[in-house]
């Protein structure tokens, strides 16, 4: 079970509260925007508090004229003026809320890169669908989000066969935030094992329905243990 059998507290939670991408009819780019209370003593005191910032965004929605529509998961789904307002709209959210961002509660994202690929070329399809980016430019484009705003974590930042971007990104910024392979490693023990020989990523997102067992879903977990 989570955290073997001397664990005494549940993991940090992630809360979807604002999505894009191909999960809401809007023109985010990004698939999801997640709150970290990291900051929080107990799991419960962390729930509160992202209901809290959840409900608060919503009247920062208001205020601003934006849709408070909700997204495939349950996320708010406005039009934005740009990706980056997303943060920001959450960071006031948190303010607002009666918390400090980056040290209770941080940002998480889920951008789903591999919806943002064609032809080994990164596209904003919905903000920027004119402009190709290259595995270096993801890069340097994750490194500026995470200098600019309290980012404690982002899963699926490359496309899932995009190798040698992971790794970059790994050694750019695999020492400050996290790195969560879903789509990349999708709870398979060989795809984990590739990762962990070239650097790809620094964590995983077990999922027994991507691999279909539990024995096989099991194995990942071990391996993911064993090398930290």
């Amino acid at each position: 079970h989570l955290g073997r059998a001397t664990a005494r507290t549940l993991p940090v939670p992630l809360m979807n509260i604002l999505n894009g991408g191909e999960h809401a009819d809007n023109n985010v780019d990004m698939q999801e925007f997640m709150i970290a209370p990291a900051g929080a003593d107990s799991f419960s005191e962390a729930l509160r508090t992202g209901a809290e910032v959840f409900h608060t965004l919503a009247s920062v929605l208001q205020d601003r004229d934006y849709s408070t529509a909700v997204g495939d998961e349950g996320g708010f789904a406005p039009d934005l003026g740009s990706n980056e307002e997303a943060v920001e709209l959450i960071l006031d959210a948190i303010e607002k809320a009666g918390y400090t961002a980056g040290s209770d509660v941080f940002v998480a994202l889920d951008p789903a890169a591999a919806e943002m690929v064609e032809d080994e070329a990164y596209v904003f399809w919905k903000s920027d669908p004119d402009t190709e980016r290259s595995s270096e430019d993801m890069v340097e484009y994750w490194a500026e989000w995470v200098d600019r705003y309290p980012i404690l974590s982002i899963e699926d930042a490359m496309d899932e066969d995009d190798w040698d971007g992971w790794a970059m990104l790994t050694d750019a910024i695999g020492d400050e935030v996290q790195l969560v392979g879903d789509d990349l490693f999708v709870t398979n023990t060989k795809r984990l094992t590739r990762g962990v020989e070239e650097g790809c990523g620094n964590s995983i997102l077990i999922k027994p329905n991507q691999i279909g067992t539990l024995t096989e879903t099991l194995n990942a977990i071990e391996t993911a243990h064993t090398h930290g």
